[in-house]
């Protein structure tokens, strides 16, 4: 079953690192859109309920990233998480993942 759909145009409001920013927080806001992330590839969306729930933690993301080789081969590109959390929940996840 495919469920290729078109992702909707949309600005999202980014966290980005700016090295000439000093201090604790070296980010800077800055507006991306779908076009940035997702024109030209064929892309896998998924989202998740929060960052360090246990079965997000455990099971749903990491089973997007053991699988990554197989979507590659299904022609994915790449594989964007979406959840409810902010940025800096989110980040702070990816480094607790690490």
């Amino acid at each position: 079953m495919t469920m290729e759909k078109q992702v909707p145009i949309v600005t999202f409001r980014t966290r980005a690192r700016d090295e000439s920013t000093s201090g604790p927080n070296p980010y800077r806001w800055e507006d991306k859109t779908t076009d940035d992330y997702f024109s030209g590839k064929r892309v896998v969306l998924f989202s998740l309920p929060g960052a360090f729930t246990p079965t997000c933690s455990a099971f749903q993301l990491p089973d997007f990233e053991n699988h990554y080789a197989e979507f590659q081969k299904k022609g994915i590109d790449e594989i964007y998480c979406l959840s409810v959390n902010d940025a800096f929940v989110m980040n702070a996840w990816g480094k607790a993942g690490d």
